[in-house]
């Protein structure tokens, strides 16, 4: 299987994304696609052990052109023709390559998916998803940001997109809810009702309403919300992980006692470190294009870049696509029966 890595894109460069890059050759039988300049990405390989095992299913296809963090998306894809978030899609779309990923500028790499790969038949938007860690297993939240006005049309799209993307964690019949103020019927804004209506009628595994306290529970595998809202749960989630670390080391310096209780329970605060640790999820998936397409967070380590790596390669395992067209015509089906 062959990934297509945007290697120009983060806030780290080059480096940490072939290390990354690497670092998933190693431990699958992947290969890889450094989408850059040529003689910057060869430089940065060159450093790398001679007879490294993985150099040799790790290639370089020459893109002139970056699109930065601070540029307009729209503006910045339709002016570099030739940037590298651009050629790694077209990779997808030429059959050389079987999914994308990129730790570049979020818009740019929604732009580009949709410029080169296109919305997936019975998609009004694509969206894009997010893994959260909760007390069971993860769960999948859409949208989280690339749409931040939407319509009913657009959340029960999302539902059918995030549940067929939640099947790489072998979940058969995904538990959906829809993110509102109150478990109660009736609860929510215009946009919350009108969408509850909709994927109750479905055939979808609709459960309900999620409030915002039960999303780290693990009730559900699926929850829908505009990208509005979501952005700022996926925002607050990642604030929130932090501080709690920060705010516990800083009472552990305050007592000995709590420094030798700590050094005790060591191994538990570094698992629980990781398990909120974005980069062990490596990206947030889009849903909706005609191909595989991953965003990773603009900071990501080689260990996000790795996982999100995998992470595409199972969708594409696991025919995510595929699964999407299918859940998208069985809810055309289903809306025109009810009519």
């Amino acid at each position: 299987m062959q990934i297509a890595l945007d290697a120009m894109g983060g806030d780290h460069g080059p480096e940490e994304l072939i290390d990354g890059a690497m670092l998933a050759v190693k431990k699958t039988g992947l290969q890889v696609t450094l989408v850059g300049n040529q003689q910057v990405l060869q430089a940065h390989l060159d450093r790398l052990r001679p007879g490294d095992p993985g150099l040799s299913r790790v290639h370089i296809v020459h893109a002139s052109e970056v699109v930065e963090m601070d540029e307009s998306p729209v503006d910045a894809i339709r002016k570099k023709k030739d940037a590298s978030v651009l050629v790694a899609f077209d990779l997808v779309r030429q059959g050389q390559a079987d999914a994308a990923v990129s730790a570049g500028n979020s818009g740019a790499t929604m732009a580009a998916a949709v410029r080169k790969l296109g919305r997936m038949e019975h998609v009004s938007r694509p969206g894009i998803a997010s893994i959260f860690p909760t007390l069971k297993k993860p769960v999948v939240m859409m949208d989280v940001g690339a749409n931040v006005d939407c319509r009913p049309q657009h959340l029960f799209q999302f539902a059918v997109m995030a549940s067929a993307f939640s099947h790489i964690f072998d979940i058969e019949r995904p538990r959906i809810g829809i993110l509102s103020i109150g478990e109660e019927v009736g609860k929510g804004n215009t946009l919350v009702k009108e969408t509850y209506l909709r994927l109750a009628a479905s055939s979808l595994n609709f459960v309900g309403n999620v409030e915002g306290r039960d999303v780290f529970q693990g009730n559900v595998d699926v929850i829908v919300c505009d990208g509005f809202v979501g952005n700022i749960c996926l925002k607050l989630s990642e604030g929130l992980a932090g501080a709690a670390m920060q705010m516990l080391k800083d009472e552990i310096m305050k007592s000995t006692l709590a420094k030798i209780g700590y050094l005790l329970a060591r191994p538990a605060f570094r698992a629980f470190a990781k398990r909120v640790d974005y980069a062990e999820y490596g990206g947030a998936p889009l849903l909706g294009i005609n191909g595989v397409g991953i965003i990773c967070h603009g900071k990501s380590s080689a260990e996000a870049i790795k996982n999100a790596i995998l992470e595409a390669a199972k969708m594409v395992e696991k025919q995510v696509t595929e699964k999407i067209a299918i859940g998208l015509a069985e809810s055309v089906q289903d809306e025109e029966a009810l009519v």
